[in-house]
């Protein structure tokens, strides 16, 4: 009799769990055919408008990738002397300070030579600041060193003195001039 009892419960279990199941797939009947209508296949004309937009995103991307690259390999090959050059300008330093006090004229070698190296490395891209000797001091593009009381009031603030002169390398500044100015 335990078994009987025990079997009927079983079954009476079985129908009460398969009547939850019936009574859920009812309320998901409504969910399951929205879903099959928002699983509407896109008509040919929304793919081909996909593929477009996709296609349009794709090459803009490239575009924007093709000029950044170039834009950073022109500024590459500008800037790639410049740990050569920061290390020649003490060298042109020199050649200079001989030049001026050994007197040497136009026609002497180290002058010669001195006016080669140069033009050689203004072809790569090296120039010398202008003269800053007079005008107010910027500091953009020089380092003040030490002030020193001004002759006048017209020189307060301004540059006095050069005591190395600044460079650029493709309009950036390589090194900064030496100043000394006026307080």
């Amino acid at each position: 009799m335990n078994k009987k009892k025990h079997n009927e419960q079983e079954i009476a279990e079985k129908e009460i769990d398969s009547e939850d199941i019936n009574s859920e797939e009812m309320t998901a009947t409504p969910d399951t055919e929205k879903e099959e209508e928002l699983k509407i296949p896109p008509t040919t004309e929304e793919l081909l408008a996909l593929e477009k937009d996709k296609n349009l995103r794709i090459f803009a991307e490239f575009d924007n990738f093709r000029k950044r690259t170039s834009k950073e390999r022109i500024e590459l090959y500008s800037t790639a002397n410049k740990d050569i050059m920061t290390s020649l300008l003490p060298i042109l330093d020199n050649f200079e300070r001989s030049i001026k006090t050994n007197n040497y004229t136009n026609k002497d070698g180290p002058v010669l030579i001195y006016k080669q190296l140069k033009a050689e490395l203004e072809k790569k891209g090296l120039s010398e600041m202008e003269d800053a000797i007079g005008k107010k001091l910027d500091t953009d593009f020089h380092e003040a060193i030490t002030n020193i009381p001004a002759p006048s009031k017209k020189e307060k603030g301004k540059v006095i003195d050069v005591i190395e002169k600044g460079y650029l390398l493709a309009d950036k500044v390589l090194r900064y001039a030496k100043v000394v100015v006026g307080n």
